[in-house]
Order: C-alpha cells, then structure tokens, then sequence
C-alpha cells in the first residue's frame, strides 16, 4: 500500500499498472485520467488504519487507509479498505471491500 501511495504521489503510472492485478488493470485511458488527476492535487499523508494477513507466507490481504490530499483548496480523504493478492510472486492490489 505504501508503495502504492507513493506512486500516486509521484504519478508513476506505470507503476500503478504493475502494481494492479491483471484482471482488474485499468484500461490506457483510464490510467492517463488517472495521471492527470494525481497530477491535479497535492498529497498530504498516507495513515495506515488497519491491516489483515499479508505477510510473506500469506496469498491475500487487506489493508483500510486513509489517503490525504488538496483538491480546489481544500483537503478531501480516501477512506478505502483494499483487497491485495499475490500474483506472479509480488504483492498486488485486487480491489476496495464494500
């Protein structure tokens, strides 16, 4: 998650890509509108809220964050909890628990 983070940061698009399991991967536009809007707001901080599995020998885990950011002036969070898997040996994101 927080390398995850840190290319949002740092619009590493590409990274983003890797980083997302191929089932789930956003489509070429979807990642350039994504570029545009990280590029579009400043990052605050990341605050890990809980974790759940994920460690080396587990296949799955969860991860609930909040993602802090300046958009138009005023400070808006990412509230999610995030589904995670291994997939080719490395750690990628699946999708956000209901």
């Amino acid at each position: 998650m927080r390398s995850r983070y840190s290319a949002f940061v740092m619009s590493d698009i590409d990274y983003l890509q890797r980083s997302h399991h191929s089932s789930q991967r956003p489509s070429g536009k979807e990642a350039r509108d994504i570029k545009k809007w990280t590029q579009s707001v400043n990052w605050i901080k990341l605050e890990i809220l809980q974790t759940n599995d994920g460690l080396e020998k587990d296949v799955t885990g969860t991860v609930e964050f909040k993602a802090y950011f300046m958009e138009n002036g005023r400070v808006e969070v990412i509230h999610e909890h995030s589904r995670f898997c291994k997939e080719n040996g490395h750690w990628v994101y699946l999708d956000a628990l209901a």
